[in-house]
């Protein structure tokens, strides 16, 4: 499998023509209609549908896309990291990180990074830690900001001083938002919504006790902002890092601590053993000469 032909596959699939994605490609329809028939008969497999006015993708040809994305991000970062220079240091590092209070503390390590590296730029991932670990481990991103719990056995990390505190938000008018902070009893009848992270559902379930596993958990969610929807909606109570409420309509919706606190920390990880571009080399060092001593 080519990559130039997997490049002529995913111009197809986002053109949904063949016409239009020859046009693109400055080739002749003929010739790519040629390409995709090839690269379908060898891989034994129907990749579109055609007996629709657009290019529909079949199964098969879904996967394929979504592989296919990876496959050429990987070979694209790959390549720009071969050509970088010493003495020009170029390039883009990449960023995963979830919806975190300590994410406060990036602005000032991205800027003093480029003010050194000013031909360098970011390209930030918002995911879940366990998210973040998958494309790490793909060699899709360089640095990811990860909630504990994680395991961290592959990664070489910076565990950040900011604690972040789990609170529940809740709407404005809510009869608990009276209260100062929220116990497990508060929450047991009520509609939640749980973080979809295993690791962090432990967390709580500890904190809930033996009531855990009666909760009426109506939504689990990745990111907190559609559950600020759901919240706003009077449809649930979210579980939630507080550093992600301030995305939040602070006069619709409110939050309170959890009694007993329930905290977590967050690190900075890189995969251990993994060969970096320059770019991502240098801001890696940048990051331990700048938190090395906080920690």
């Amino acid at each position: 499998m080519e990559i130039r032909v997997l490049r002529y596959f995913l111009t197809v699939a986002r053109e949904e023509s063949i016409t239009k994605a020859a046009d693109v490609l400055h080739i002749t329809q003929p010739t790519l209609s040629r390409q995709l028939a090839q690269m379908e008969e060898d891989m034994g497999v129907k990749l579109f549908d055609r007996a629709t006015r657009k290019i529909i993708l079949t199964n098969e040809g879904l996967l394929l896309r979504r592989r296919a994305e990876e496959i050429l991000a990987l070979v694209d970062k790959t390549e720009q990291e071969l050509t970088e220079q010493e003495d020009t240091v170029e390039g883009t590092v990449s960023l995963g990180c979830g919806d975190l209070g300590a994410v406060q503390l990036l602005p000032k390590l991205f800027q003093s990074f480029h003010e050194r590296y000013p031909a360098v730029t970011f390209e930030l991932y918002t995911a879940t830690a366990d998210h973040v670990c998958e494309q790490m481990e793909r060699g899709l991103i360089d640095v990811g900001l990860l909630l504990e719990p994680i395991n961290m056995e592959k990664y070489d990390f910076i565990r950040l001083n900011q604690k972040e505190n789990w609170v529940v938000v809740m709407p404005a008018d809510s009869p608990l938002a009276q209260k100062q902070s929220i116990t497990p009893a508060d929450l047991k009848d009520l509609p939640l919504i749980l973080p979809r992270r295993l690791s962090v559902q432990s967390e709580l379930a500890s904190w809930f006790g033996d009531d855990f596993d009666k909760l009426h958990v109506l939504f689990t969610s990745n990111l907190p902002t559609n559950s600020f929807v759901m919240v706003q909606h009077k449809l649930a109570y979210a579980i939630i890092i507080q550093g992600s409420t301030s995305m939040a309509d602070q006069e619709k919706i409110v939050c309170r601590p959890l009694n007993p606190a329930l905290t977590a920390s967050s690190v900075l990880a890189w995969r251990r053993q993994q060969p970096f571009g320059l770019a991502a080399s240098k801001f890696i060092e940048h990051i331990r000469k700048t938190f090395l001593h906080l920690v």
